[in-house]
């Protein structure tokens, strides 16, 4: 908030407005210590928000012949609301930087098992192939794009407030325009076009940036946990001593990191919501609406940066289970792979028919213990049928049936700018 106040002054004085040498004396009389900050926050819930006892606080510590200068044309949510994106700013800034170092650890993942093949999962059961390293770029690209909506705010949509009492810089006629933007380039902060004391569209843009990397980073801590399902087995998060330990059960490698993101996640939708529904303000200052945003879009900053903490850990040191992959492929006997059996039986079976024998025979192998080809071909249907035993047996091998996945990767890779 003395930021915010110096910078005021700093461009009223500019402009001729003040005498010279105001804002200069204004920073030397109001340095931090001589503010009560436990008077100031019980003295915040008698005026509704701190810059009023800030002002007055101010005010008391300052020559009788500066008093009348401080404060000059502004209004309570000019101060807090520009405050408020000082405030954010470089935590969003470390926000963007752990972003960016997670998709930097991500890559190597994707790279490294762009041909690890393992199944696709629809409605949590078992579909067909993909490869980790496509998983881990759906990841990346997700996280990629909500960075981009991030990289939007913190560029261009942290935005100084400047309107005075009533959001027409009343007393300053056009010059309160001119103050605006001169304020904004003091202080580091964009521009608005108008004064948005109850256009809260600049909050709602910040808390859904906020809120899609947090669904972009809730999304792999999903399928990460997932994955290191004792049944599944797929993935581990990094081996710490004594991390994802339980109290009771000795055997346990609880995915706690993946709770931490979730659980942060929860909390910022959440954030989200108070602000969508704060968002329409009355007339020309909110009436608790404005008051409700503080408290959820500080907590949501701090809690994306703790889940960004947490998912550059696990995708630097992500364990991936190649060989858990390779056996969950083969779990349903090869049923997963009927689809292209199918295709490749009906160079010698009716489209029913060639179904019905894909089917039939991903039973036999799991009764038989043999593999998804044999049954195929050992099926009496299939048997001097003439068909192309080689070409069904290519047909169903997993690791051949993966669609676009390594092109998938490749654009991924390019797109990213990635080495």
């Amino acid at each position: 908030m003395r930021d915010v106040e110096l910078a005021l002054a700093a461009e009223q004085e500019s402009l001729d407005m003040l005498p010279k040498g105001t804002a200069e004396a204004f920073g030397r009389h109001l340095t931090l210590d001589v503010f009560d900050i436990e008077a100031l926050a019980d003295d915040t819930a008698k005026g509704g928000n701190a810059a009023i006892p800030f002002v007055k606080q101010a005010k008391a510590a300052l020559p009788d012949a500066l008093k009348s200068h401080f404060h000059r044309g502004a209004t309570s949510q000019d101060v807090v609301d520009s405050a408020l994106m000082l405030l954010l700013k470089p935590r969003l800034t470390r926000c963007q930087h752990l972003l960016t170092e997670s998709i930097d650890g991500g890559q190597s993942l994707m790279m490294s098992h762009r041909d690890t093949a393992m199944v696709g999962r629809t409605l949590m059961q078992q579909a067909l192939p993909i490869t980790f390293g496509a998983k881990v770029g759906q990841w990346l690209w997700g996280l990629h794009q909500a960075g981009e909506r991030l990289n939007d705010v913190l560029t261009g949509g942290l935005y100084v407030q400047f309107g005075g009492a009533v959001g027409v810089h009343s007393g300053f006629d056009d010059a309160g325009v001119t103050i605006m933007t001169g304020m904004s380039r003091r202080l580091g902060l964009a521009e608005p076009w108008l004064p948005w004391h109850t256009d809260r569209q600049p909050i709602h843009a910040l808390g859904s940036a906020i809120d899609a990397v947090a669904v972009a980073t809730e999304k792999i801590a999903l399928d990460i946990a997932l994955l290191t399902q004792t049944e599944i087995g797929e993935l581990a998060e990094p081996t710490e001593a004594g991390v994802g330990e339980s109290s009771s059960m000795p055997h346990k490698r609880n995915p706690v990191g993946c709770a931490r993101i979730r659980a942060a996640a929860r909390q910022i939708h959440a954030a989200l919501s108070v602000l969508s529904n704060a968002g329409a303000q009355p007339l020309e200052r909110g009436l608790g609406e404005w008051h409700a945003e503080w408290a959820p879009l500080l907590d949501a900053v701090v809690l994306l940066e703790g889940a960004l903490e947490t998912l550059r850990h696990l995708l630097s040191g992500l364990e991936v289970h190649d060989q858990a992959m390779a056996r969950n492929l083969e779990i349903t006997g090869g049923a997963i792979m009927a689809e292209p059996a199918a295709r490749v039986l009906q160079s010698v079976l009716d489209s029913d028919d060639a179904r019905r024998v894909a089917r039939e025979a991903s039973e036999n192998a799991r009764r038989d213990g043999v593999t998804y080809a044999e049954a195929l071909l050992n099926h009496e249907k299939v048997t001097g049928s003439g068909i192309d035993a080689e070409a069904l047996r290519q047909a169903v091998r997993p690791e051949l049936y993966i669609g676009s996945s390594r092109c998938l990767v490749e654009r991924v890779k390019e797109r990213l700018y990635l080495p």
